[in-house]
């Protein structure tokens, strides 16, 4: 995948410039700290997801199950980071046989409000475009809010009878995007 630079719109006060690319192995340490701090400040890490911060951080571990993308500023700075899976991976845990799915979704939260996360799924959707997908299928937290607001958003629906939870206290909602309607 070629870097592609993109401009977001933000909030009304801000748009941001981001240029999303694979990451490189030198990027993997920086992509899990923004990875672990952006969940952390979502509530997404607590005693029921329990030792889940190792697992955020561990981008190189999950780096070759499919595509790690980061988003990179003006300034140069790592802000944004996501993980593209097909069938198969150990990390593609909702998607089947023609369907890609994206985890680990991240934005600084110094960033987030500007578009990067949008930047990066409209990175995972040309993705799985080129990759002949006819659907990206992801999983949400049951309680956040603001990313279950920006899938709808860019056209994602809920899909029920997939939801699951990884562990007591862990609900996660199937959120799937058609990419076969025009």
């Amino acid at each position: 995948m070629r870097p592609v630079s993109k401009t977001v719109a933000g909030s009304a006060r801000r748009a941001a410039a981001v240029m999303i690319r694979p990451a490189e192995p030198a990027d993997f340490e920086a992509v899990g700290r923004l990875t672990v701090a952006a969940y952390r400040a979502d509530g997404q890490l607590n005693e029921a997801t329990g030792d889940y911060a190792e697992n955020l951080a561990n981008v190189a571990g999950r780096a070759s199950q499919g595509t790690t993308l980061v988003a990179v500023d003006a300034a140069g700075d790592i802000v944004g980071g996501v993980l593209f899976a097909l069938p198969g991976s150990s990390y593609a845990q909702l998607a089947r046989p023609g369907e890609a799915e994206f985890r680990m979704l991240a934005v600084s939260p110094s960033a987030q409000g500007q578009g990067v996360g949008a930047a990066l799924v409209g990175a995972c959707r040309d993705l799985a475009v080129r990759v002949g997908a006819s659907a990206i299928i992801i999983s949400t937290r049951d309680f956040a809010q603001v990313p279950q607001r920006l899938y709808a958003r860019l056209g994602f629906v809920r899909v029920p009878e997939r939801d699951w939870s990884m562990q007591p206290g862990v609900n996660l909602l199937a959120l799937r995007l058609d990419l076969t309607s025009p």
